[in-house]
C-alpha cells in the first residue's frame, strides 16, 4: 500500500487561516469590456487565484445564438472552455466552462457537480430540482459557470475514483477546485462585461449540495447565497456506511430483487400512507412511520411479508438474510475509531416508503432512481458496474483513496475497525473532505441558506441534514438560524429524481427574494413532475411534514397543513 500522506495545505488543518483570508466579493474589473472573440487565449494570472496553481487560460470561445421559447430559452450567450493548470505537472487540470449571456442581470450562479464528478455540469440548465415553469438561471441573464473538480472520468464517469492517486487532485476535489473556478471564473466575467459581479450564488445537489455547503464555510465571503439539495456534507462517514451496507448487502441471499423491493414498498404504504390524513401514495409521516413498520412482522393484504421460516421462498416475500440488510441500511452504522472531522457514525436511511430501484415502474426517470438506489446486480469482487451505485463508488473510493492500489480487494477494509494504517488515512481523509457547519460567517456577512432533502433518499441519508441543521440550532440558537437558513423535506422524493414524487421547487426565487428584497421564504410550494404531474404539496420548515386537511383536493398544497 502506498501511504503517502494527503497533503493539508489550503483544506483540514489550514481551514481556519482560509476562512480569516476568505474571498471578498468586490473582485477587481477591467474598463473596457471585451467582445467573446477577444476573450479567446485569454491568459488567468496565477496571482488571479486565491490558491495556488500554475495559472489559467481561457482554451475555447462560442457564441452561442439564442434557442428555445418560453421558460426553456437560451438566450444568446458566450460560452467560454478553460483550464487551470496544476502546481503538480503530474495532477490533471481543471477544466471548467463559464455562459456569459449578451443581456446580463449582473450576477452569477456557480453550479456543483455530482458523485465523484469529472465531467462538467450543464451550465445553460436549471439548478437542481428546479421549477419548470419558471426561467433557467441564464435565461434570467445570469452568467453560470462550473468545473470538473480536477479530474477528467473514463467510463466509470461520477464513480471515476482515479483521482485518488494524487494529492493535488484529491485537495481539488475535497474543495479547492471550487475556490479556483470561482475566482477564475469571476475574472472572465469581469473581463467580458467590464465590472465585477453584483450577486454570487451557488446551487448544488449530492456532491453538488456538499460544495456548496462547504463553498460558503471555507470562503464566506464570496457567496450572497447558497441552495442545497440533498448535501453529502459528511462524505467520509457516508462513505464508510456505504462499505458497511456493500459488505451487509454482498452476504448470500441478502440482496432483494426488485420485485422484493415493490412487495417492501408496497408493505409500508399500506401500514403507513394514512398516517398524514390521506392515502396517495406518499409517507408524510415519516417519523411515525419509522417507530412502527418492521418488516419481520409487517404484512401485506393479511400475509406476512417475512417467508415463513425466515428462508427464501421466491419473490412473494423476504427472507431473514435480506431483513437483516434492509435493517442495517435503515439503522446506520457507528465507528470504533476516531475521524479527525469529528463523526462518530452515520445515520441510517428511510428505507420504510423507498423506492429502492423497482425495474418494472415504468417512467422517464425510473432507470435513473434504480440506478441511484440498489441497481440489478448483488455487490461482489470484482464490483458489478450494475451493482448498488454506492457500492461502485465506495469500492472505488477504498481502492484509488484509501488503499492506493488498484488492485487492492475493497472488501478487505473493515469499516468499523479498520486496520491502523488504513484507520489513520480515512481519518485524515474526513477533515478535509466533510463541510464543516460553522458558518458564521456567511451569516455575518448577509449570506442565505436554502437546504432541502427528499425523505425517500437512500443514497444520501436525510437524517444526515437534519443532523447538519440541528447542529446549526445548537451551536447558533433557533432565532439566530431562522435568520438565514431554511431547512425543508421532502415526502416521497428519493435522490434527485423519483418516479412518485418528482420534487421541483422555483428556489432561486426564494434565495433572490431573501437576499436581495429581505424577504424571507414563506409559503413554499413544491410540485410533483412524474409520479402526478401538477400536484403540488407545501414545503414545512423542518421538522413539521405536510398533513391533509380534510376534505381539500388532495393534488393542491393549500389542502395541507404544516404538521408537528
Amino acid at each position: 500500500m502506498n501511504n503517502t500522506k494527503l497533503m493539508l495545505s489550503g483544506v483540514g488543518a489550514g481551514l481556519v487561516a482560509v476562512v480569516l483570508i476568505a474571498g471578498c466579493k468586490d473582485d477587481p474589473s477591467t474598463a473596457d469590456p471585451m467582445t467573446c472573440e477577444q476573450l479567446a487565449g485569454l491568459e488567468i494570472p496565477a496571482d488571479t487565484l486565491k490558491l495556488a496553481t500554475s495559472g489559467g487560460s481561457i482554451t475555447a470561445t462560442e457564441t452561442v445564438v439564442a434557442s428555445g421559447t418560453g421558460t426553456t430559452a437560451i438566450p444568446e450567450h458566450c460560452l467560454v472552455s478553460g483550464t487551470i493548470a496544476p502546481v503538480d505537472a503530474s495532477a490533471p487540470d481543471i477544466q471548467f466552462r463559464v455562459a456569459l449571456p449578451t443581456d446580463w442581470n449582473n450576477k452569477v450562479v456557480m453550479f456543483g457537480g455530482g458523485g465523484f464528478n469529472g465531467t462538467i455540469p450543464n451550465i445553460t440548465g436549471n439548478v437542481p430540482q428546479g421549477a419548470p415553469d419558471v426561467p433557467t438561471p441564464i435565461g434570467r441573464g445570469y452568467a453560470t459557470f462550473a468545473s470538473d473538480s480536477g479530474h477528467q472520468a473514463n467510463d466509470y464517469g461520477s464513480q471515476d475514483g482515479r483521482w485518488g492517486l494524487n494529492d493535488e487532485a484529491v485537495r481539488n476535489f475535497a474543495g479547492d477546485a471550487l475556490k479556483k473556478t470561482r475566482d477564475a471564473a469571476v475574472f472572465i466575467v469581469g473581463k467580458r462585461y467590464g465590472s465585477a459581479p453584483e450577486r454570487h450564488y451557488f446551487a448544488g445537489g449530492s456532491t453538488g449540495g456538499r460544495e456548496a455547503l462547504t463553498s460558503i464555510q471555507r470562503w464566506p465571503g464570496d457567496w450572497d447565497g447558497a441552495i442545497a439539495w440533498y448535501p453529502a456534507w459528511n462524505n467520509v462517514s457516508a462513505w464508510l456506511a456505504g462499505q458497511y451496507l456493500s459488505l451487509e448487502l454482498a452476504r448470500p441471499g441478502a440482496y432483494p430483487s426488485s420485485a422484493e423491493r415493490k412487495l417492501l414498498l408496497d408493505a409500508s404504504l399500506e401500514a403507513c400512507d394514512n398516517l398524514d390524513g390521506l392515502e396517495d401514495g406518499l409517507i408524510s409521516d415519516q417519523r411515525q412511520c419509522n417507530d412502527i413498520f418492521d418488516p419481520a412482522t409487517a404484512t401485506l393484504a393479511g400475509v406476512p411479508v417475512r417467508c415463513p421460516g425466515g428462508a427464501d421462498d421466491g419473490d412473494h416475500c423476504l427472507s431473514d438474510a435480506q431483513i437483516t440488510a434492509l435493517k442495517a441500511m435503515e439503522a446506520g452504522v457507528s465507528f470504533n475509531f476516531d475521524l479527525a472531522s469529528g463523526e462518530t457514525g452515520y445515520p441510517g436511511s428511510n428505507v420504510w416508503g423507498a423506492d429502492l430501484g423497482i425495474t418494472s415502474i415504468n417512467t422517464p426517470v425510473q432507470p435513473i432512481v434504480t440506478f441511484l438506489a440498489l441497481g440489478t446486480s448483488q455487490p461482489a469482487i470484482p464490483m458489478p458496474r450494475n451493482a448498488p451505485y454506492l457500492s461502485v463508488l465506495v469500492d472505488q473510493w477504498v481502492r484509488y483513496v484509501v488503499a492506493r492500489d488498484a488492485d487492492f480487494n475493497s472488501f478487505d477494509l473493515d469499516p468499523i475497525d479498520p486496520a491502523p494504517a488504513f484507520a489513520e488515512r480515512i481519518s485524515e481523509l474526513s477533515g478535509p473532505f466533510n463541510a464543516g457547519t460553522d458558518i458564521s460567517a456567511f451569516r455575518d456577512g448577509g449570506g442565505k441558506l436554502l437546504l432541502a432533502h427528499g425523505l425517500s433518499d437512500i443514497l444520501v441519508s436525510s437524517r444526515a441534514t437534519e443532523i447538519y441543521y440541528q447542529r446549526l440550532l445548537e451551536q447558533m440558537g433557533e432565532d439566530t438560524v431562522d435568520s438565514f437558513v431554511r431547512y425543508y423535506e421532502i415526502p416521497g422524493f428519493g435522490h434527485a429524481a423519483s418516479s412518485h414524487f418528482n420534487a421541483t421547487w422555483d428556489s432561486l426565487t426564494a434565495l433572490e427574494n431573501w437576499v436581495e428584497r429581505d424577504i424571507a421564504p414563506e409559503n413554499q410550494v413544491t410540485m410533483d413532475t412524474v409520479g402526478t404531474p401538477g400536484r403540488s404539496r407545501p414545503l414545512c420548515d423542518y421538522p413539521a411534514w405536510p398533513r391533509y386537511v380534510d376534505g381539500g383536493d388532495p393534488d393542491t398544497a393549500a389542502s395541507f397543513e404544516c404538521a408537528e
